[in-house]
């Protein structure tokens, strides 16, 4: 028997996706109290410079004309993810977030805009060149009163400590919002710096948790269930090798609380798992304080591997680029790091728009070694360990393809991902105009995927395939819908968020 200090009808682990479940279960009427392991709510979620959910043929998009079909969309995510995660996960997903939008657009805390953002597989069948994507409208910081001290700063204030911006955008203003929201609830609490540390079972049921606060231990019961979403293990080193997670902690851009003691504690009292091994890749741009950040929309230049020689399409969507690189990294081809080669059209800063994170001063990538200049490419290869008539070869053909904007290696330009940075022309620019430059790159993340399996509605399941009673999981912490690929921009959000929804939507059923 447990001496409970606390109880609810739902418990919900996490604060990023996660508080999507928890605003759903406590308007359907139950109490809920919501825990945060870190001393700010937001999760991943609130660090995304988006904030953007892929949620095909919602009223957002019908109202500015979109003539996509949930049909058309779900043929395109089958296509992309195939049989890797069950159909009906798939299915779950893709015809679940237009009804999440309208259960929302009836609260007024909660106002969304279409943000165009082409598909990631743009040969896919029923791909979308302008996407399924929309994103939450920006709200005034001061909106939020009080509130704006619990929300995680963007990641130019939580790193460098840049100053908080008056404008909460993307990931901000979507979890500023259901802060919002929730504060308005007398049912539902919020409590930061609480970690989970264990579940409780009863006659095979999930009935309540462990939880731990400055220091001092308590158990809260949950009559109705408990939500985990409380993002990946990203930040665990000893998971990451375990499990066989590439790169390092070091450079993930999901914030530390992320440990995985939620993926620990439901394999504990028996879930299953799946894509333990994967994560949300990118290509990370490095900087002086060590740590290689999810870098996009690229300009120019192009990445050359340890023999000098071009061995990835420089303007494919990040995770897919991602994939390709540790791909060639595990074929012995490259190591980190390796380098992007660009010219001095645009001066010593490489040619990356999106550095997510904000840039040191030059002078500080040139003392680290991650930055070099030379006049000739013969001398650039000479300081980055590459052979110079290979590296002298490669930007030769890759300046042909320019000329003729046609990459007959890679196919860069070929989709329209490749074109959306480039208002629709060809990415290619040569290399031409010395001196020539080269910066390092690593491999960065988003954050793991792989997690607990559940079924379409978020129930998490055991070994056997049954569910386990009591036990719902979303976001990083549930084995993503879309197995190994990245449909589209908002897709991990988006998850995160609807799964949430329907946990918490059958935690109200109820029985």
């Amino acid at each position: 028997m447990v001496d409970w200090n606390e109880e609810c009808d739902v418990l919900v682990v996490g604060s990023g996706g996660g508080i999507t479940g928890a605003y759903t279960a406590a308007r359907e009427g139950l109490s809920v109290m919501l825990i945060e392991a870190t001393d700010k709510f937001g999760g991943t979620t609130s660090l995304s410079g988006g904030g953007g959910m892929w949620f095909p043929g919602n009223a957002v998009l019908r109202r500015a004309g979109d003539d996509d079909t949930v049909e058309d969309a779900l043929t395109y995510y089958r296509a992309v993810v195939g049989d890797r995660t069950p159909a009906e996960l798939q299915e779950a997903y893709v015809r679940g977030g237009a009804p999440l939008i309208d259960y929302l657009e009836t609260d007024e805390h909660f106002v969304f805009q279409v943000l165009p953002w082409p598909d990631y597989f743009g040969k896919a069948p029923k791909a979308r060149a302008t996407g399924r994507h929309i994103v939450p409208k920006p709200i005034k910081a001061s909106e939020l009163g009080e509130l704006r001290e619990s929300l995680r700063p963007p990641l130019g204030a939580e790193r460098p400590g840049e100053e908080l911006p008056k404008y909460l955008i993307g990931g901000q203003a979507l979890i500023g919002r259901f802060l919002l929201a929730l504060s308005k609830m007398p049912n539902a609490t919020l409590h930061r710096s609480t970690s989970l540390e264990e579940l409780v079972v009863e006659d095979g049921a999930v009935v309540g948790a462990v939880v731990e606060h400055d220091g001092r231990r308590r158990t809260i019961r949950a009559r109705r269930g408990i939500l985990l979403a409380a993002g990946g293990f990203e930040q665990n080193e000893d998971m990451r090798a375990e499990f066989g997670v590439p790169g390092s902690a070091r450079d993930t851009m999901g914030p530390w609380g992320n440990l995985g003691k939620a993926h620990r504690a439901g394999i504990a009292v028996g879930a299953d798992t799946d894509l333990m091994g994967e994560a949300w890749w990118s290509p990370g741009l490095t900087h002086p304080d060590g740590r290689s950040a999810f870098a996009l929309w690229f300009t120019g230049g192009l990445f050359v591997d340890d023999g000098g020689n071009r061995f990835v399409n420089e303007s494919a969507p990040y995770d897919r680029l991602g994939r390709d690189i540790i791909a060639h990294m595990d074929r012995g081809g490259v190591t980190a790091p390796f380098w992007m080669i660009y010219d001095d059209r645009e001066g010593q800063v490489p040619p990356v728009r999106a550095t997510n994170v904000p840039l040191f001063q030059t002078e500080q990538y040139v003392a680290a070694g991650l930055w070099k200049t030379a006049d000739t490419l013969e001398e650039l290869a000479a300081q980055i360990g590459v052979p110079a008539d290979a590296l002298v070869a490669t930007v030769e053909r890759f300046n042909g393809f320019a000329l003729t904007g046609v990459d007959e290696d890679f196919g860069r330009g070929d989709e329209a991902y490749d074109r959306a940075f480039s208002e629709g022309a060809s990415p290619l620019a040569p290399v031409a105009k010395g001196p020539f430059h080269a910066a390092a790159f690593g491999i960065s993340d988003l954050g793991t995927k792989g997690g607990l399996r559940t079924d379409a509605t978020g129930r998490v399941l055991d070994t056997s395939g049954a569910p386990i009673r009591g036990l719902y999981a979303a976001g990083n912490t549930m084995a993503a819908a879309s197995g190994t690929v990245y449909p589209g921009g908002g897709n991990p959000i988006g998850a995160s968020m609807l799964f949430s929804h329907l946990a918490a939507l059958d935690m109200a059923a109820g029985d």
